[in-house]
């Protein structure tokens, strides 16, 4: 082997070993300190531009089921009102069919009366007031409603939805009614079934959309999971492998600093020969 001074080839190429030793091992190291392979985009581009994509699906994802949340919300909100409502006027009709017997006086039935005016007016003010936000859910109101539970452009992504139930006493031919009277309590428990088979539809109707969005939920939380999964296969650290790294890597780098420094050692063999 011919000896020089200038120049040191075995000192470089044992300082450029022991460099990519010290990177490998600082890329492992930050690899099991963040969890990710892509502490350095450098490591993996093209993984890194998947796992991106992949991210933003996630996120839109999530953002998807949490607007399918409060539609969920909205109608559960309207069903509730409409629970009470359809309790009332069960009662109401109890009222009635009492009054409607001979068994009663006059002064019992306004004694009735007094209780079926209230209700009345209390079935009248939940139909009135039911609300989420500033929609009122229950007054006929014809205002449509586009749920976005996807995460791309188009109708496929879109659960629309329209508020045509008006259970108002007027809106159910109801306001005018009473039990005062025997004639007047008769004719009432017509007007109180149809109340009755409008309260019914129309939690029939938003239980039908509740239903579908609760599959529309089930169906993006799938989504999540399994875009979850496929992220974490690509983007995050296998710590086994990335351990197994940083120990080869650091073993590596103690045997290049060992051979560096013996490297560094071999011009001081030409003072001998001078």
């Amino acid at each position: 082997m011919s000896l020089r001074i200038n120049s040191n080839v075995a000192a470089l190429t044992a300082a450029r070993q022991l460099n990519q030793a010290q990177r490998k091992a600082e890329n492992a190291m930050d690899s099991l300190a963040t969890g990710s392979r892509f502490s350095r985009a450098s490591n993996d581009p093209a993984g890194l531009a998947v796992a991106q994509t992949l991210k933003a699906q996630i996120q839109s994802n999530r953002a998807a089921q949490r607007n399918t949340d409060q539609a969920i919300s909205l109608i559960q909100v309207a069903e509730g009102g409409l629970n009470e409502q359809n309790n009332i006027l069960i009662r109401m009709r109890e009222l009635a069919v009492q009054s409607a017997s001979d068994t009663l006086s006059d002064t019992e039935r306004n004694f009735l009366d007094l209780e079926f005016q209230e209700l009345l007016e209390e079935m009248d003010r939940i139909g009135k007031t039911t609300s989420f936000g500033n929609k009122k859910l229950l007054v006929g109101s014809g205002e449509s409603f586009d749920f976005q539970v996807g995460v791309n452009k188009g109708d496929e992504n879109v659960v629309k939805y329209q508020l045509k139930s008006d259970t108002t006493s007027e809106g159910l031919g109801i306001d005018t009614l009473g039990i005062a009277d025997q004639d007047d309590a008769l004719d009432s428990l017509e007007e109180l079934d149809s109340a009755i088979i409008s309260t019914v539809e129309a939690r029939a109707d938003f239980g039908a959309i509740q239903s579908r969005l609760e599959f529309a939920q089930t169906n993006s939380e799938i989504q999540d999971e399994n875009l979850s999964a496929a992220r974490s296969r690509i983007e995050d650290t296998d710590i086994a492998r990335a351990t197994g790294e940083l120990v080869r890597s650091q073993i590596a780098t103690q045997v290049a600093t060992a051979v560096l420094a013996q490297a560094n050692q071999t011009p001081e063999s030409v003072i001998r020969l001078i």
